[in-house]
């Protein structure tokens, strides 16, 4: 098991949500993913995605400045 991290930041949807998604088609199952975000709509878009694909949300934090998701593969 390995932790990546995405820069995702300064981008508007639906960009974050392509961009973990061609992250996570590199890596392995019980990889860490964690992505860095500001736009406010990741929040419910990331994991909307993880439960279609099957990848588990372990960890959101959102602060005013940035929104960091931690996704296991």
């Amino acid at each position: 098991m390995s932790s990546y991290h995405l820069d995702a930041k300064r981008l508007l949807c639906p960009l974050p949500v392509i961009k973990t998604q061609n992250q996570i088609k590199k890596l392995s199952p019980g990889d860490i993913l964690e992505v860095s975000c500001t736009d406010p709509g990741v929040v419910h878009d990331i994991p909307a995605w993880c439960r279609i694909n099957g990848h588990k949300v372990l960890e959101i934090f959102d602060s005013p400045l940035e929104i960091i998701i931690r996704i296991q593969v």
